[in-house]
Parts: C-alpha cells; structure tokens; sequence
C-alpha cells in the first residue's frame, strides 16, 4: 500500500470525492509531520528571526541578574509601611544608577534615591514612584496609603533563572524570541534549516509580468501571492515560472522540482475537465490523491508525494485550483499549516492563531455541507465585540476584495445562514500573511 493510501485508510469515512476541511488537515498533519526538516544550522542571532529553533535554549544566566527597581523614585527597607498611616518622611543617602554597583546597606529611616533599572541597594525591598514624593534637602515625604511593602521591586530570575528552559526546540523565533535570547547574552543559535519550497502557475493562457498582452491570455497573479505568502513563512523560495499546458514541459517541471525542493505547489489544472493531462503527469511522478474538499472557494485540490526526490520519503506536491482568491484561502487554511510542521515547528507553533469573535454587520447567505471562507472587514467597535462587513464581491478570482479585507470569515462545515448581529468567527489576515 502506498503512503497516501495509507494514511487514507485511516481516516473514518474517506471520501476524496467529498472530503471536510477538518478531514483535510487530519491527513495533512499525517502527512506533513515525519517530512519535518531535520539538518541544523548556526546562525547570528540577526540572522535567526523567523527560523524554528533546532534545540531547546537554556537559559545561561538569570534575567534579571539581581533585585532592581521598576521605577524611577526611591528605595527603603518597606518594613517602615507597617501600621502607618498619613505621611514618611527619610533621609536620602545616595543615588543608585542603572549599570553602576551600590554597596553600601540602606539603615531604618533611610531611602536611597534609584533610577529603573538599577540594582536594588541592600535592605531594601520597596521603590516609592518620584511622582508620589516630596524631596528636599536629603529628605523626601510622600504618603504611607500611595505605596505597598514590595511594590516596584522586580526579583532576580523574575523572566527566566538561570539553568531554566528558555525556549523549547521548535519553536519559531519571533521579534520577542528575538530580544528574549539577546537577553541572555546569546550572539549565535542552532536553527533548522529553511524548508525549500517551489512553486509555479500552470496554463497556456497565463502570461508573465512585462510579456506583451495578447488575446484571451491573462497575466500571472498567483506566482506573485504564493512568492508573498511563502516568503512571509520564512521558506527558502523557488520561482519555476509558469509552464504551459503541455505534458512533457509539466512532467519536466515536477520532475525538476521534485529534486529541488522540499515541497511543490502548483496552481491549476486541478479540476474535473480542466486539462486532464495535468492528473496524469502527476500520478506518472508520484502517489497522488485528487480532492473535491466541501468549502468555498478553493474545492478541488491534488496532494501527494512526488518521485525522485532528494528526501527518500519524497517531496509533496500540493496542487491548488487556479482561481487567485482560492489560491489563497487553500493555502492559508490547509497548505500553511502543513508547511509549518515540515518546517519543524512543534504543536503550539504550527497551530492556527486563534479566530477572533466578530458580530455580522448584515446577513450572510451559507449554505450547510461546507466551510465557507467569506472575505470581510473587521472594525472596533467601543464597548462592544467587533463587527465585520462582508466584501461585496465573494468571486473566487476578485483578488481587490482580498486586498480590501483584514480577515476571513469562517463559516463551519454544519452552519447556514447567518442572522445580522449573530457573532462569527474570523481569521484576521494580519496573523497568517
């Protein structure tokens, strides 16, 4: 039995012929996770933003490395707050500075002047906002009720102590992660390295940017979004152009990409009708299956696993249909977070971001049977959750209703109309693109 049709056997009540978007991901997270990229790479820690970490980051030193004031104002042993009430008044000893040692202990009745930052001098547990304070000749004033015993004091290890896991392997390094590893004086890290991705537009009517126009030809738009989203993704890219309907060009290009690349997407060819010799290159060069996925837009999708490739497991295709709007949700709900686990990210990584809850501006037109991803324009509302408007025009090749959208309205697989007012989900395009 063959890789596809195996993990095919799996699922409860396969039908490729009328598959759900839950059963999709079911088959790609089987697919795509033992493809995950494996070879290590060290690279400057500039260099490391949005690679997956290839090991577990202990943390070498404890951040912060001592007790220091969150605030700027005053530092004094808080035992002074118990039981008091109206106004303290101390002696100011000494300014402490960030990035300069204090050594001497701070006595009952005393405050050192502290700046944010800066270490928290002995016998001192509490830091009084300047705002709050009255100073004069070596003595400030402020009121018992404005400050607690402990406030303003951030504690040694607070973030991350010392020996303590700092970021797990898998992990995509974020502009926080970023800044998180620079706080641990690390300049160099191990990462994964990039997943390689190929990608071309099939079809003897698609002409490339700065081609002449000619007659019942179109220019090429879905090279251009899946360059985007790709690169977005941190995948290393690989423009295979467009190739025409033609099968030994089609054969060459899977077979070219195939040795190339860690994974291959193409877009067109893939529907009933719809140049018929494209499904049979692609079962020639590898073990396919052909979906008819119940959702809108994007219903006919081929995935599978190319010959001749580099990886003895072989290199997935995945084959979207050729409208650009449908090129886009496929890829964003199916085809990104497949790409995700090849690239060695763990669970929480790979996940999906969290649909946002939105109430419906007007009604929306939904059939039951699929999971419908309708563009729409989320706005705040004060006080209240936010609401989305529908685009107007829902056509699977407006690409300017994808651009004037912020998000897509998902719509379950068992849900139908939807009332204006009612509250849906939304993935806002700002977490995925």
């Amino acid at each position: 039995m063959t890789r596809i049709a195996d993990i095919a056997d799996t699922l409860a009540g396969y039908d490729p012929e009328a598959l759900s978007v839950d059963d999709v991901h079911a088959f790609l997270r089987e697919l795509s996770v033992p493809l995950a990229v494996r070879e290590v790479e060290q690279v400057a820690l500039p260099d490391a933003l949005g690679r997956v970490l290839a090991q577990d980051i202990v943390s070498p030193v404890s951040v912060p490395p001592h007790d220091n004031s969150a605030m700027d104002g005053y530092a004094f042993d808080g035992a002074v707050l118990d039981n008091a009430s109206g106004e303290i008044a101390l002696d100011v000893i000494g300014t402490a500075l960030a990035g300069a040692a204090w050594r001497d202990a701070v006595g009952a009745g005393q405050a050192a002047r502290i700046m944010t930052g800066a270490v928290m001098p002995p016998g001192c547990d509490t830091v009084i906002p300047q705002e709050f304070c009255q100073a004069a000749e070596a003595r400030v004033r402020f009121p018992a009720s404005a400050v607690r015993r402990g406030d303003n004091r951030r504690r040694a290890g607070e973030d991350l102590m010392q020996g303590g896991s700092a970021l797990p392997r898998g992990e995509r390094i974020t502009p926080a992660a970023l800044g998180l590893i620079g706080s641990l004086g690390i300049d160099r890290v191990a990462v994964l390295r990039r997943l390689r991705v190929a990608y071309f537009s099939t079809g003897s009517e698609i002409l490339s940017v700065g081609q002449p126009p000619r007659e019942g030809a179109v220019y090429d738009s879905n090279r251009y979004t899946v360059f985007g989203l790709l690169t977005r993704l941190g995948a290393q890219v690989l423009d295979f152009g467009v190739v025409r309907d033609d099968p030994a060009a089609l054969e060459a290009a899977l077979a070219h990409a195939a040795r190339e690349a860690d994974a291959v997407i193409t877009s067109g060819g893939v529907s009933v009708g719809e140049a018929d010799h494209t499904r049979a290159v692609m079962q020639r060069l590898g073990d396919m299956a052909f979906w008819h996925i119940a959702m809108r837009p994007g219903r006919p999708m081929a995935v599978g696993l190319l010959h001749g490739s580099a990886n003895a497991q072989g290199t997935v295709l995945f084959g979207l249909p050729g409208n650009p709007v449908a090129v886009m949700v496929t890829f964003l709900a199916l085809v990104r977070p497949a790409l995700l686990r090849m690239m060695g990210c763990n669970a929480r990584c790979a996940a999906p971001p969290p649909l946002l809850r939105a109430t419906t501006h007007a009604p929306i037109r939904k059939k039951p049977g699929r999971t419908e991803y309708q563009r729409g324009v989320v706005q705040q509302v004060p006080g209240a959750l936010p609401s989305v408007r529908i685009a107007a025009n829902q056509g699977s090749g407006v690409l300017s209703s994808m651009v004037e959208a912020n998000g897509l309205v998902v719509l379950g697989h068992a849900q139908g109309n939807v009332a204006a007012g009612e509250t849906v989900d939304v993935m806002l395009l700002d977490g995925v693109m």
